[in-house]
This record gives structure tokens, C-alpha cells and sequence, in this order.
């Protein structure tokens, strides 16, 4: 007998049901996966369109990363690998999400991008009041990248020349500031490849520069003169490094290579950025004794007439000084009459305050700037103000900065401090330095040269 039909109805039905809902089954994972393809099919095309704009693909940005290299039979080794490589994707996949304007919540809780410019000029303590930014790790720091301006376009001073620099100056900054560091490349020598540069000025003094992801593995026998610090890391991905830029809150720059502040207008009235200028001085006598120091070779005519005084201070750099001294004083009027366009905007502070009181000068900068100082900043600052002594190199952050601002008025013969309050007096004046009418008042140290007043600042 047949055992199919000796099965009981109620049997034959179940099975029947079993078979409906196996098929409906399928259907259903086969519209989620349409669904679900189509979805990611959008968020590829969205992101496709962004890198068609980039310098880079992200398929070359990951081909920098040994973590998502596959092996030779096109699987990753362990599972361990499995995951660290999608943690590295998911964060790539972030800072293109924040390119395409799609973390628009998470911009809004961290408050506006501020963009904030340290300007100065050489020896005027700039490097030590850049750390105050650069050691804030939600903050993009870059120190002195219009180096590499300076030393691939050569302007003549004064004229004309001094204007085309300015505006060369002023439009890579622009550039930098928004992110787009490709716009070194131009000027960095010899030129990058593939966005690769081991020739980066002062890498080592951005930190953003030397941490994760930025921070590629090492390569030998690749001689990078201005490495990292404290890791050692390959040669620098400027496009890993513009990602990095776009991925922090704020942006922050020093430079000594811009002096006119009126030039600066264009990127104060920028809609795409939110600049505030911190412009720092510092005593003119205190800046040529150290210049003497530091740039010997280019003071040799100073050291040899304060030592000898046989023929006359070259007029050429009298006038040099005198220049010098004239820009800083006439960015400064700019700044304090306070136009419309620059209205809370500008700081000019000067360093002798910062060296005395650095803790509650940095509150009021980062106050200023808009931006909560964090307590690894505070922790930095106390840190490296309070050192037992000076550290030997010329351009050491690590100061005892309550002493260090006035051992220069036993290093500058008075004859060199009478040159430069003769031609920078005004300035001295504007900014509240007081002139020394012999050696034994400039040696004096119970004899302030330095006016009491507050840091100007502007709210």
C-alpha cells in the first residue's frame, strides 16, 4: 500500500503550510536585500562624487595603511585583523561623512569651527605661545607653513614686492585654513609625490602632524630633516593630514611672515571662516638681542659695531629695523581702533604679560578665540613655564618664563638698546615700553622697563 495515502490530513496540511511560509520567507530576505543594496548604493554614489573632487581616492589614501593590505590569496589573516581593519575604514568613512556635510548634529555640539591666526614676528616667543594651541587635541595646528612660500617665491622688500608677497601670504593662508593642504605642495621642494612629503618644515612641532592617523608606519632609509618628536613615523600623507584637519573643531596657525593686517580683511569677512587674529609683541630691544643670538651670522655687523664702534651701524640695517618696527606698530593702531569689519576679532597681547602670568593669559586667548582650554593645556603650561633652567636650544618652549623675559638687558649693550629705542620709539611707546637712558638703569632689574597695563584685547 501506498504510505503517501495512509498519511493523516492535518499531517499533509502542515506540511503544505511549512512550504507557503518557506517561500514567503524568501521573498522577504530577498526585499530587505534589495533595500539594503539600494541604500548603499546612495551612500556610494554620494561619497563617489565627493572623491572625484579630491586630489586623492580613498582607495589611495587605505593603500598607505598596512592594516587593510590583503594577502596573497585576497583574505585578511584573523579575525583580529577583521576588526581593526573596519575600525580604520569606519574612520576614513567619518572624515568623508564630514566632507559631504553629514555629521551636521555632531558639528552643532561641539559648537562653531573656530579659525584662529597667532601673528608675530621672529623672537618674539611665538613657538612658545603656539604650544598653548597646539597642545589641544581638538585643535589642527600648524606651525610656520609659509616657510616654504618664503623660500620658494623671492620678493625684493618694500614696493610693490612687499604687496605681492603679502598677497601670496594671504591666499595660501586662506587655503590652509579651510583644510587644503594640498596647496603646499606647490611650494614644498623637492616636490611630493603621490601627496607624500618627508620635507614638511617643523613637522615636529605640529602635533596634529605626528599622532594617529597621520602618523604612517616608518620608513627606512627615508631621511625626513624635520621628523616627529617623540615617534617615529613615515614620510607625511598630506591628504591623511587634510583629512585630520577637517576631522578636528578648530583650526590654529602661527606664522612671523605676515606683518600687514590690513590685508587680512578678505579672510576676516570669509562666510567659511570664523577668524580670530591673535597679534603678539614683544620689546624691539629683547627681539635684537635675541636675533643676535639666533641668527648670528646675519648680525655679524651689530655684534662687530656695539664691540668695536670703529665705522657706523650700516644705515641699510637701521632702516631694516626701522621698517620692522613700523608694520608691527601700524597693524596694531589698525587693530585697536577696532573698524567694523575686525570688531571682536583682533587680540594684541604682549609676550612679557604671557611670560609672567601664562596660565591666566592663555583663559583670556582661548576665551577670545571662543574655545574651552582643556586641562591637558593647563597641565602643559605648568609644566613648561616653571623649569628649573632654560633648555639649551634657541627655539626650547621649556622656559622659565617669569625670569626669561628680562635676561635680555644683560646680554644687549646699551649702545645697540639706544639704536633701537631711537628708531622704534614710537612703537615702544604704543605698546608700553619704557626707555632706558643708561647702562646701569637697563641692568637694573628694580627698575621696570615694562608700563603696568592689561592685555589689550578685544571682546
Amino acid at each position: 500500500m501506498d504510505k503517501g495515502h495512509t498519511l493523516p490530513q492535518d499531517i499533509r496540511d502542515l506540511r503544505h503550510c511549512l512550504r507557503m511560509k518557506s517561500k514567503y520567507a524568501i521573498l522577504l530576505v530577498f526585499v530587505v536585500a534589495l533595500v539594503i543594496i539600494e541604500k548603499e548604493n546612495n551612500i556610494i554614489s554620494r561619497v563617489s562624487d565627493k572623491l572625484k573632487q579630491a586630489p586623492q581616492s580613498l582607495m589611495e589614501v587605505n593603500s598607505t595603511d598596512p592594516g587593510l593590505v590583503l594577502s596573497e590569496n585576497e583574505s585578511l589573516l584573523s579575525l583580529s585583523e577583521l576588526d581593526s581593519a573596519f575600525s580604520q575604514l569606519k574612520s576614513r568613512l567619518q572624515n568623508v561623512t564630514l566632507q559631504l556635510g553629514g555629521t551636521r548634529e555632531t558639528a552643532v555640539a561641539q559648537g562653531p569651527r573656530r579659525h584662529v591666526l597667532l601673528m608675530a614676528t621672529t623672537r618674539t616667543g611665538s613657538s612658545f605661545v603656539g604650544e598653548f594651541f597646539n597642545q589641544q587635541g581638538n585643535i589642527f595646528y600648524l606651525f610656520e607653513p609659509l616657510w616654504h612660500i618664503e623660500r620658494t617665491v623671492s620678493f625684493e622688500p618694500g614696493g610693490a614686492n612687499a604687496v605681492g608677497s603679502a598677497l601670496v601670504y594671504r591666499d595660501v593662508l586662506k587655503q590652509l585654513l579651510l583644510c587644503d593642504l594640498y596647496i603646499l605642495e606647490n611650494f614644498i621642494t623637492p616636490l611630493p609625490e603621490d601627496h607624500l612629503t618627508p620635507y614638511m618644515f617643523r613637522r615636529g612641532s605640529s602635533r596634529s602632524l605626528c599622532e594617529d592617523p597621520v602618523c604612517t608606519p616608518f620608513v627606512k632609509k627615508v631621511f625626513e630633516k624635520y621628523h616627529c618628536k617623540n615617534r617615529r613615523c613615515g614620510p607625511l600623507n598630506i591628504t591623511l593630514a587634510a583629512e585630520a584637519c577637517l576631522h578636528k573643531n578648530h583650526m590654529a596657525l602661527k606664522t612671523v611672515r605676515i606683518r600687514q593686517l590690513e590685508f587680512l580683511r578678505p579672510l576676516v569677512e570669509d562666510p567659511r571662516l570664523d577668524m580670530r587674529i591673535i597679534q603678539l609683541v614683544r620689546d624691539p630691544r629683547a627681539v635684537l638681542a635675541s636675533r643676535i643670538v639666533a641668527f648670528s651670522g646675519k648680525y655679524e655687523t651689530w655684534k662687530k659695531w656695539a664691540s668695536e664702534g670703529a665705522a657706523p651701524l650700516n644705515e641699510d640695517e637701521v632702516q631694516r629695523l626701522r621698517g620692522n618696527c613700523e608694520s608691527i606698530r601700524l597693524s596694531a593702531e589698525l587693530g585697536l581702533r577696532q573698524p567694523a569689519w575686525l570688531r571682536g576679532r583682533y587680540m594684541l597681547i604682549r609676550y612679557e604679560d604671557i611670560a609672567r602670568s601664562p596660565l591666566q593669559n592663555a583663559k583670556e586667548m582661548y576665551r577670545f578665540a571662543g574655545i574651552s582650554l582643556t586641562p591637558q593645556v593647563e597641565e602643559w603650561i605648568q609644566k613648561n613655564t616653571q623649569a628649573p633652567q632654560d633648555s639649551n636650544g634657541i627655539y626650547s618652549t621649556q622656559k622659565n618664563s617669569s625670569e626669561q623675559f628680562e635676561k635680555w638687558r644683560f646680554s644687549i649693550p646699551f649702545k645697540l638698546a639706544q639704536v633701537v629705542q631711537s628708531v622704534c620709539g614710537p612703537a615702544m611707546s604704543l605698546f608700553g615700553y619704557k626707555l632706558a637712558s643708561d647702562q646701569e638703569t637697563l641692568t637694573n632689574r628694580s627698575i621696570s622697563l615694562l608700563e603696568e597695563r592689561r592685555a589689550f584685547w578685544i571682546t
